[in-house]
C-alpha cells in the first residue's frame, strides 16, 4: 500500500475533528480497491486504480467523498447527491456516517 507524502501532508492540514475520519477513508480506499493510487489532483486527493474512482475534500462542515463512475452504483440518484452525470458524492459529518461495508461495495464497483 502506497501513502502518498502530498496525500498525507493534505490530510495533516485538515481541522483536527477531521483528520481520523479522513485517515479511516483513506485506509477504506486501499483497502476495498487492492493497488490504489492516491495522488493530489486539481488541489485534493484523487484515488485511482486504472483511473480516477474516487476523492475526498473536507470543508468546514463535512468532508465531501465523491464518486467517479456513479453509473455503477445501484440507486445513485437516491444515495448520492449531485447531478453530474459521472461524478457524484456524499456528506461525511461525524464518524459514524461512514458506513465500511456499503462504502466498500461502492468503491469497488466505481474501481472497476
Amino acid at each position: 500500500m502506497a501513502f502518498d507524502k502530498a496525500v498525507s501532508d493534505y490530510i495533516a492540514q485538515a481541522q483536527p475533528s477531521q483528520i481520523e475520519m479522513l485517515e479511516t477513508l483513506r485506509q477504506l480506499m486501499h483497502d476495498a480497491v487492492p493497488g490504489t493510487a492516491e495522488a493530489i489532483k486539481w488541489g485534493f486527493p484523487v484515488f485511482s486504480k486504472t483511473k480516477n474512482y474516487a476523492y475526498f475534500k473536507p470543508s468546514k462542515q463535512y468532508i465531501r467523498l465523491g464518486f467517479y463512475n456513479t453509473d455503477r452504483i445501484e440507486n445513485r440518484d437516491t444515495v448520492l447527491e449531485g447531478t453530474g452525470k459521472d461524478l457524484r458524492h456524499i456528506k461525511i459529518r461525524k464518524p459514524e456516517d461512514i458506513n465500511v461495508p456499503l462504502l466498500k461495495k461502492w468503491l469497488k464497483a466505481v474501481a472497476e
